[in-house]
């Protein structure tokens, strides 16, 4: 960002418009080279209608994690520094200590701007304070110099001053944070899903035991039936066969295991006798 020299003069040589244009274009850039991901850690340019009817559109808002309710960090970009600029370009002494009042007055104007836009009332989450980014360390080192009261200050109106060092500083915090949530959260969606795949296998082996019983029942069943058919006295197989030696009209014959296997009582010798 500090390489891009030209970009830089143009912006600073433009009015507070395309300087305001040119911060946000440099604050759009280092949440992202921070890790967020936009669309679901920060969102920009999120306009937001308050209870008034008034309109508030931040630069960037900031999610912090913790679930519901979670909090939201308001980063505005649209300093002046229109007087920081004619400072870096004055000629004399008197004229740059002239300048750098302007520059430090411009600062305070927008920080007492800032806290009287009270973005801390969009939504239920954001925090008590904004952060003011100002795109040049070299704007607020010279502020400084000059007033060193005015971080104080701006305290005072729930304003934080940050430059790109130190607010991606922050935003890297922020997102070595969400990267615990989120794996806290998968963590906690792997236990859900063992828990819920253990007690579906304990369902699936009632289920089988389920069966073995049933298969067992039903093996008692046939080895019962079985026996009604081919065993013990009086049994299917035999009254069948003495009924066919005593003369029953049939073409067919029961196959030879079963007959092998039955107790079949021997017939009349040597005669038939007629149904």
């Amino acid at each position: 960002m500090s390489s891009e020299t030209s970009s830089l003069t143009r912006a600073l040589k433009g009015d507070s418009q395309a300087q305001g244009a040119w911060g946000e274009m440099i604050l759009s850039t280092i949440p992202e080279r921070s890790g967020l991901t936009e669309g679901v850690e920060y969102v920009t340019q999120d306009s937001h209608t308050m209870d008034d009817g008034g309109r508030l559109r931040p630069d960037v808002i900031v999610n912090l994690p913790g679930g519901p309710g979670k909090k939201r960090m308001i980063i505005d970009a649209k300093v002046s520094l229109t007087a920081f600029e004619a400072r870096v370009s004055a000629g004399t002494e008197p004229e740059r200590e002239r300048c750098l009042t302007d520059h430090v007055r411009s600062l305070r104007t927008h920080i007492t701007s800032l806290g009287a836009k009270v973005y801390t009332r969009i939504g239920d989450g954001s925090l008590d304070y904004v952060i003011m980014f100002v795109p040049i360390e070299g704007a607020l080192a010279a502020a400084l110099q000059q007033d060193p009261e005015i971080t104080s200050f701006a305290i005072k109106q729930n304003v934080t001053i940050a430059t790109p060092t130190t607010l991606m500083i922050v935003l890297r915090t922020i997102q070595n944070l969400w990267r615990v949530e989120n794996r806290n959260a998968n963590a906690e969606d792997i236990a859900n899903r063992a828990g819920a795949l253990y007690d579906k296998f304990v369902g699936f082996v009632t289920d089988m035991e389920g069966i073995g019983k049933g298969l067992n029942a039903a093996r008692t069943s046939y080895d019962n039936a079985f026996g009604k058919l081919s065993t013990g006295g009086g049994n299917l197989v035999g009254q069948s066969e003495k009924l066919k030696k005593l003369g029953a009209r049939s073409g067919k014959t029961l196959p030879a295991a079963l007959l092998d296997g039955a107790d079949v009582e021997p017939g009349p010798s040597g005669q038939e006798e007629e149904l």
